[in-house]
């Protein structure tokens, strides 16, 4: 262990009119310094995700950080961005400065704002994180590329439209009682397995309720070194923290398996120690609930192609063996882009400090994080376990 979470801020999710890019920042920024009870003068690098891709007129978004306090000024700030996991590539960058002994205190933040702009652009920034030479023309924007993807498994292991549906129960279930998801309402199995009106088809065999929601939002969360950590009230500490990248092409793998998914938790178990089922939960990235699915092959919980039986058998509700998304994930949750992996870091340490209030899991110890990069491109593995 190098590194630990000693405070965190989360702003709710979904469409936050009243908000920009500089003002979601600087709130979580303030926020998470007063929650870990530390003041901006002792941050040493300043870390941001952001996705942006057209989202905001504002790009060299590293700085507006600094607006919190002027006690930030001259802080190292730099922006990353890996697709839809720029936010755990705010925070592992964050995890290297640590363990490189360049920083003792880092402020990771990330934020999108989405909800401005018009449907037709958001579908085309979005498929800005597939690879533009062969998959820009897909219909139906990256709903339409996890559509794909979909209507493969489908033909490899049959329809999987009740497990599907199974799951956005499960996480809309669970989103209910979380106060900053952007949908908290209890949608039901029928719903989510019946074509209406309200829940049509939207690409392939994936419905509006296997689809995640454009949102505007931002977390944050302060890294410490484990000696510095220490001292304060609270500490969450990373376990194992690792990025796997894959091509970028679909067509260069085989989409099915998640490989670098794959092999980011295999890597992270080996170096916390761990196995799969000492894990109290899981926060995966439910971008598309077929990608819920394959991530429980993924991570080892079944074998390739039975990912249904994890949820059909129960394994994954919150009261399960192993429950996964007790937030609701970005499914109810919602996905501002470069806040969501921001986003799993911070109610993880809430969930392992007892203090996520109606999602709680009980006797939570240790917690798991997937966060994806496009189609299973940018994989971020992260376990987390508190020690103070």
């Amino acid at each position: 262990m190098t590194a630990a979470i000693i405070g965190w801020a989360h702003t709710p999710f979904g469409k936050l009119a009243d908000e920009t890019v500089e003002s979601l920042i600087v709130r979580v920024a303030t926020e998470a310094l007063a929650n870990a009870g530390i003041e901006a003068k002792d941050v040493d690098e300043i870390v941001l995700g952001h996705f942006n891709a057209g989202f905001s007129p504002q790009d060299f978004t590293a700085s507006l950080v600094l607006q919190a306090s002027p006690d930030l000024r001259f802080k190292r700030a730099v922006r990353v961005e890996n697709a839809c996991a720029t936010g755990s590539a705010a925070v592992h960058m964050g995890i290297k400065s640590i363990e490189a002994r360049a920083a003792r205190i880092v402020l990771a933040v990330g934020v999108e704002q989405m909800t401005t702009t018009p449907a037709a652009e958001i579908g085309r920034n979005l498929l800005k994180a597939s690879y533009v030479r062969e998959e820009a023309g897909i219909d139906g924007g990256f709903a339409g590329v996890f559509g794909q993807i979909a209507a493969r498994y489908f033909q490899k292991y049959g329809d999987q439209s009740d497990a599907l549906a199974m799951i956005a129960a499960k996480n809309h279930k669970n989103g209910v009682s979380n106060p900053y998801a952007q949908m908290r309402k209890d949608f039901g199995y029928d719903f989510c397995r019946t074509e209406s009106e309200k829940n049509p088809f939207v690409a392939g065999p994936l419905k509006r309720t296997d689809c995640s929601l454009v949102s505007d939002g931002a977390a944050a969360v302060v890294l410490a070194d484990i000696e510095t950590a220490l001292k304060f009230s609270k500490a969450v500490a990373f376990r194992a923290a690792e990025h796997v990248q894959d091509f970028l092409p679909m067509s260069k793998r085989d989409i099915l398996k998640f490989e670098g998914c794959a092999l980011g938790w295999q890597r992270a178990l080996a170096k916390s120690g761990l196995q799969l089922g000492d894990l109290s939960f899981v926060e995966t990235h439910d971008c598309f609930t077929v990608a819920e699915l394959i991530e429980y092959e993924a991570m080892g919980l079944t074998p390739e192609g039975e990912g249904a039986r994890a949820i059909k058998e129960g394994w994954t509700q919150k009261d399960g063996k192993l429950p996964v998304n007790p937030s609701g994930g970005l499914k109810a949750k919602g996905h501002p882009i470069g806040a969501t992996g921001v986003s799993m870091h911070a109610l993880t340490a809430m969930q392992l400090t007892d203090t996520a209030g109606g999602i709680q899991v009980k006797n939570a110890r240790l917690g798991g994080i997937f966060n994806m990069g496009g189609a299973a491109v940018a994989n971020y593995v992260s376990i987390l376990e508190r020690i103070k």
